[in-house]
């Protein structure tokens, strides 16, 4: 590791993390909040799992749902949100974007004393369960995407929900161990299994797709309607949003 880092003129070691050469002067601050995410992510862990039980009970199209973001990959703090990754049906992408923020509406409304910050602060309720990547089945066989960035977002996420077709997708994209080989023997000490009663399948055709989508993109709008005085929480969201592409919702191209 120490003679990659010497080899690379970018990177460099300051406080045992290996971290780019603009970020030196916030390597204690990078370090504190790695250390302080063991305390703060197990309650949060905890809430998640419980989410995603509701969720995939409520939403049989939903066929997996990964923890991604800070919670997984570690320097969680009590004033972020929890980020959620999903395979779903095909013709249901706006449809689980929808009813993962409705459910995670009601959720917040029962932890409105949650710390925030510019990104997770709401008008009515913080911002705790976030729909981070949604992909439809036939969106990753292949995954247009097999670069090192798609193959570190599915390594460092932790399957809550539906493995099985967590483990489809990473044999059908053999490109993503060329990046980390690690995805082949991955273990998922959080899953659940299938929820014993589920509501019909038949209760969400694929006609509701569009006006999911109508929804959907008008309250994501509203919300960056809210933040427009924070350029700080702008910038992370396009930032964010620019990674995942060609995936991204409510694109206007």
């Amino acid at each position: 590791m120490r003679w990659a880092v010497a080899a690379n003129p970018d990177l460099a070691i300051a406080e045992d993390l290996v971290v780019e050469r603009p970020t030196l002067d916030r390597a204690t601050a990078i370090r504190s909040r790695s250390l302080g995410h063991d305390v703060e992510s197990v309650a949060y862990l905890d809430l998640t799992v419980a989410f995603v039980r509701t969720l995939v009970s409520v939403a049989p199209f939903v066929r997996s749902v990964s923890i991604a973001g800070s919670l997984a990959s570690g320097g969680f703090r009590s004033s972020d949100d929890v980020d959620l990754n999903l395979i779903v049906d095909d013709g249901h992408r706006h449809l689980a974007y929808f009813v993962v923020n409705l459910l995670g509406v009601l959720h917040a409304m029962r932890h409105r004393g949650k710390p925030v910050d510019d990104l997770t602060r709401r008008p009515v309720a913080p911002r705790l369960m976030t729909a981070n990547l949604i992909l439809e089945c036939s969106q990753c066989r292949p995954l247009q995407r097999q670069d090192e960035d798609m193959a570190f977002e599915l390594f460092m996420s932790e399957p809550v929900f539906g493995f099985e077709s967590i483990r489809e997708v990473i044999d059908d994209n053999p490109g993503l161990l060329e990046h980390f080989p690690q995805l082949a023997d991955r273990a998922a000490p959080l899953v659940i299994g299938t929820p014993v009663r589920r509501v019909p399948t038949w209760f969400f055709p694929r006609i509701l797709d569009p006006p999911a989508r109508l929804l959907g993109e008008t309250a994501w709008r509203y919300m960056q309607w809210t933040r427009r005085n924070r350029p700080g929480a702008l910038a992370r969201v396009a930032y964010v949003r620019s990674t995942m592409r060609p995936y991204t919702l409510f694109d206007s191209n």
